[in-house]
């Protein structure tokens, strides 16, 4: 996965989500879940590569940065729970997709106990 649709197409495939552009600049790709509008996905171009923001177990965070110098602190975002992956080739797609569904999960809206 190195290009910005290849993203979008594999964020698009999960369960109630939606593709948004919040700040009416096409360079910035948000991919909400339906029912809450949280992001899970941030999809950008810098530096010549695509950058994925997405959310992250503090426990993994560095596993991440540390495995992948491409999974970087995440840019423009809350360090402590969002990393960015730069899609430069180096970062294997399994892992992408990885970090990404972890992100979907982390994101995802409550579910209601029934009592």
């Amino acid at each position: 996965m190195t290009e910005k649709k290849e993203a979008i197409a594999y964020c698009l495939s999960f369960a109630e989500v939606f593709e948004d552009y919040p700040f009416h600049d096409p360079n910035w790709c948000v991919i909400r879940h339906r029912k809450s509008k949280k992001v899970f996905a941030w999809i950008f171009n810098r530096n010549g590569y695509v950058w994925i923001n997405v959310k992250c177990n503090p426990q993994w965070r560095d596993f991440w940065r540390q495995a992948f110098t491409s999974v970087q602190p995440a840019y423009h975002l809350n360090k402590e729970h969002w990393n960015s992956i730069i899609l430069d080739g180096t970062v294997p797609e399994e892992e992408i997709r990885r970090m990404i569904s972890e992100s979907y999960d982390l994101t995802a809206p409550k579910k209601k106990r029934i009592s």
